[in-house]
């Protein structure tokens, strides 16, 4: 059997000193903030994963059943040898691709990047039992911030980029397009980029896919307040929040956060800090951005991408595009 090849770029003590940072920096800025990445530990995913199977959560099943009704075509366009998936998780999708670019007789490689070295290691286990003969390497790494390790392999070419389930969504339009050059600037012209973009809708419809009725959202978004308990020494009391989910119809995004129901302090022993919050005040924990089709053709073509194909489900609900690296 290919063996996983495992190349770690994160030094041992990188997420907490990170987590440490994001902290001070979130909860001493106006209104305060969390960074959204810290939602995601052991408990997060788990929560995160029950998120994708709740009715409201249209966006996991939507973009599923896309790539399930273009993998050849995406095949077809690309002939890529490599595929190189970007914040991959568990990479329940991506075999829809590997299958598609097999049949195509093109898949040579497979190369992952993430955060969490469990999730790697478990994914790219399960590829290689899946596609033997593969070459799958998984790389330890902050795809935001350490783009640039990419550059250093030698993948064969064509390559197709995947960001999928609607990861771009998290970042604002400056980090997006910061984001999008960095990975422009590791590749190579003629690689393409497949991306996962939620689409403008009913605000309603948006805010219930945020906010499901079962309460699993609001489970993981509280839980981020339990991992600043647990990893920065924190004494959060989270029956002493509310999660809250709003629309911002002029920057077309969703917001989540968590509001103070009284006013209090709460103290971060692990980074030495004192925070006071008065009643309502909110911490705000993550975005989703909502796309058009004009805008990210924008985003894309100001990073030097151009837009190849875009392929929707039929109620113009979600949106896979493919581009071309100019």
């Amino acid at each position: 059997m290919t063996r996983l090849h495992l190349d770690r770029h994160l030094p041992p003590d990188f997420l907490i000193n990170a987590l440490r940072a994001d902290a001070r920096q979130g909860l001493t800025a106006s209104p305060k903030y969390i960074p959204s990445k810290w939602l995601y530990d052991a408990k997060g995913s788990e929560l995160f994963e029950e998120i994708t199977r709740q009715p409201e959560y249209y966006p996991f099943r939507t973009e599923g059943s896309i790539l399930r009704a273009i993998a050849d075509e995406i095949a077809a366009d690309t002939r890529a040898c490599s595929v190189i998936e970007l914040g991959s998780g568990s990479a329940d999708k991506t075999p829809i691709l590997l299958r598609a670019l097999r049949r195509a007789g093109t898949l040579r490689a497979y190369i992952s990047i993430d955060i969490s070295e469990s999730a790697l290691v478990a994914a790219g286990s399960r590829l290689i039992a899946e596609y033997p003969g593969l070459s799958v390497r998984a790389v330890l790494a902050d795809y935001e911030t350490q783009a640039e390790v990419l550059a250093a392999y030698e993948f064969p070419s064509p390559r197709l980029v995947l960001f999928l389930g609607g990861t771009i969504s998290q970042l604002m339009p400056d980090q997006r397009a910061e984001f999008l050059r960095k990975i422009h600037d590791v590749f190579c012209q003629g690689d393409m980029l497949l991306l996962g973009v939620d689409l403008v809708k009913d605000p309603a419809e948006l805010i219930a896919a945020y906010d499901d009725s079962a309460g699993v959202s609001t489970a993981f978004n509280k839980n981020l307040l339990a991992v600043l308990n647990t990893r920065v020494g924190a004494d959060f009391n989270l029956d002493n929040f509310d999660y809250v989910v709003t629309w911002d119809d002029e920057a077309e995004l969703v917001k989540m956060w968590e509001q103070s129901r009284v006013s209090q302090a709460v103290r971060l022993s692990g980074i030495d800090l004192s925070v006071e919050f008065t009643t309502g005040e909110r911490i705000w924990t993550a975005i989703s951005a909502k796309f058009r089709r004009d805008g990210i053709r924008a985003e894309l073509e100001h990073a030097g991408f151009t837009l190849h194909r875009w392929w929707t489900d039929p109620d113009g609900r979600y949106a896979l595009t493919l581009s071309r690296l100019a």
